[in-house]
């Protein structure tokens, strides 16, 4: 016979054989992208419930899964539900609070599970320049550099153009840069 395949399987083939009863396939998927929509959830400017909106867009996709289109790729449609359970959760959360209270997304994060990873003062200031750009140009930024995600995908994911993506891209590189430059980094 020849040497074992070393080639993990698509997310397609994962999805046949979550749907076929193999729950391993399941949790297989997961672990490929359990990290990835974490990275999207906190690029949407959460930090106290990331885990648990992850575990949350799984359990849709998993309970929707045949709505998903097989032509589409299954890591934008885990981003794409991420999206709306944060959308969701803040528009449930606004209709809770009934005295004005300082916004969780200006407050110095408590916990921040990076914290540990990013302790140099170099990183800090790449921190604070990020947190200068616009939402929609952190969310750009992130996605292309973390997760790797084309443009077309990412528009997709935030309601845009892929051209207006890249025009986000660069102007978040360029703000980057003299953000940083002017900090003495």
């Amino acid at each position: 016979m020849g040497e074992p395949s070393t080639l993990l399987p698509t997310d397609s083939a994962l999805i046949t054989r979550w749907q076929g009863g193999d729950h391993g396939a399941a949790s297989q998927l997961v672990e490929r992208h359990a990290a990835a929509v974490a990275r999207f959830v906190a690029s949407l400017g959460v930090r106290d419930e990331v885990e648990e909106l992850v575990q949350d867009a799984f359990v849709r996709a998993f309970d929707a899964i045949g709505s998903f289109r097989a032509e589409a790729q299954f890591r934008t449609w885990l981003f794409t539900i991420a999206k709306r359970l944060v959308l969701d959760r803040r528009r449930h959360d606004r209709r809770r609070r009934d005295d004005v209270e300082l916004d969780e997304g200006v407050a110095a994060p408590i916990g921040d599970p990076l914290d540990g990873l990013v302790a140099s003062e170099g990183a800090d200031r790449v921190r604070v320049a990020l947190a200068t750009l616009s939402p929609l140009q952190r969310q750009v930024f992130v996605l292309r550099v973390t997760d790797g995600l084309p443009y077309e995908e990412i528009a997709e994911l935030v309601g845009s153009t892929a051209g207006s993506c890249r025009v986000h891209y660069h102007n978040a590189v360029k703000l980057l840069r003299a953000r940083v430059d002017t900090d003495g980094l």
